[in-house]
């Protein structure tokens, strides 16, 4: 499958180099697109030197930082505009193992599914160098908006993804709400919705070792009110999911 492969960034100088040497070598043959949010570190001038010596390999310059979600939908927008049966997303900081992708897109044909999530919490999947509290508020988060939402998907809020780009068509990018983190649990949840097939494929999430994490009490809070409010809405028929599939 021709494979975009989108990495945002955002104060990632330390880690850009080698996840980038990662990508390469597991999907040689992917296009990789870089949105950097005007990092203030040298994470986007790193990135063009980078792209200076690989034709594969283009960056896209955000002004300021605008938010994961903007980022993701901005990659999705090129990848439909120029063609590609595939794109990926994943982190820029290491936690995401490339090593993982080719099976990952591989699941896109051989089980003809519309996104595939490398989700931790099914059965082979797993987080490592994380204290206790964070991996309860994981698995509480994700089994919280799996009952909201009538899911049937383990890790909502991963963020190591594969879509098949003909899904990401169907959606009206102008529907989806969220920013943040919570994009993640959106789109997850939409693709469901409207019929799309979902596939989860174990992986090991180690977190980061360099750099420092975006999560906060704030972007949990938003998880935490959209997904309540997406879930009481849906169950009188109003709200996103009407909306996208209307």
């Amino acid at each position: 499958m021709r494979t975009l492969v989108v990495v945002p960034t955002y104060n990632e100088a330390e880690s850009i180099r080698p996840i980038i040497e990662r990508i390469r070598r597991s999907v040689p043959d992917a296009d990789l697109l870089i949105v950097d949010d005007g990092s203030p570190d040298g994470t986007g001038r790193i990135a063009d030197q980078l792209a200076e010596g690989d034709e594969r390999l283009t960056v896209l310059h955000r002004p300021r930082k605008a938010g994961l979600g903007g980022a993701y939908l901005e990659g999705f927008a090129r990848a439909i505009e120029f063609g590609y049966d595939a794109v990926v997303e994943i982190d820029a900081d290491g936690s995401h193992d490339p090593a993982e992708l080719p099976a990952m897109l591989s699941l896109l044909t051989d089980r003809q599914a519309d996104l595939v999530i490398g989700s931790r919490w099914v059965s082979g999947g797993a987080v490592e160098n994380w204290p206790a509290a964070r991996r309860a508020i994981s698995r509480a988060g994700n089994r919280y908006a799996r009952f909201m939402l009538r899911s049937s998907i383990h890790d909502l809020t991963a963020g190591f993804r594969a879509y098949r780009t003909s899904a990401l068509r169907d959606l009206d990018r102008d529907v989806v709400s969220s920013q943040g983190y919570c994009f993640q649990v959106e789109l997850a949840w939409r693709i469901e919705a409207i019929g799309g097939s979902v596939v989860e494929h174990p992986i090991i999430f180690v977190e980061r070792t360099t750099g420092r994490s975006k999560m906060g009490p704030g972007i949990v809070a938003e998880a935490l009110v959209r997904v309540t409010g997406w879930g009481v809405s849906s169950r009188f028929g109003r709200g996103p999911i009407r909306q996208a599939v209307s």
